[in-house]
């Protein structure tokens, strides 16, 4: 970096729900495309002092925004990407094969409820706040994801009616015994 660049520390919510001191550099400046009027936006330059993540330079195009809003801002726009992910992956966004554009702008908002209904489904199951989790060796998790919250969703759909069990709850002619049930289900909550 440059000797003369002056750093100013702030303190900015962070990822995990935390406040992170870092060192910014801010200023104002105009954007400039050919053919198009010029744009004033603000510049942040972020620099953590932990030396954890690389300098990153922030743009906003609202140039009377103070620094520490736009890194906010960027902070919370995090939850909305891991949101497109997570119902990507376990939903299907932005995957459909339909034929018409119609149909992707139908189906698409509907996705995004179904995301919303198991949020509020699997909290409501739990509604003391202790979703279980199912975590990896290498991976310990401190909050529960989408995954597991379909899957307590799934668990839970799948488990309230007769639908699945093919047994009668009489223990002499089970065919396959509860517990084996109980860990079946469990990993088709997840896998499905």
């Amino acid at each position: 970096g440059q000797p003369t660049t002056v750093w100013t520390a702030v303190t900015v919510p962070w990822y995990d729900g935390t406040l992170r001191t870092l060192e910014i550099a801010s200023d104002t400046a105009v954007w400039y495309h050919s053919g198009k009027a010029p744009v004033p936006i603000r510049w942040v330059l972020i620099r953590d002092p932990l030396g954890e993540f690389q300098t990153q330079a922030l743009l906003c195009t609202e140039g009377t925004v103070e620094a520490p809003q736009i890194i906010e801002w960027f902070v919370l726009r995090w939850q909305l990407e891991v949101t497109f992910q997570e119902v990507r992956a376990h939903l299907g966004v932005e995957t459909q094969r339909q034929w018409s554009d119609l149909a992707i702008a139908r189906t698409t908002p509907a996705l995004f409820g179904l995301f919303s209904w198991v949020t509020l489904a699997a909290h409501a199951l739990h509604a003391d706040g202790t979703v279980p989790m199912r975590s990896a060796a290498w991976y310990v998790k401190s909050l529960p994801t989408f995954s597991d919250a379909i899957a307590l969703v799934r668990r839970r759909l799948w488990t309230v009616s007769d639908t699945l069990c093919m047994s009668s709850a009489e223990p002499d002619i089970l065919k396959v015994s509860r517990p084996m049930f109980h860990r079946l289900i469990d990993s088709l909550c997840y896998a499905a």
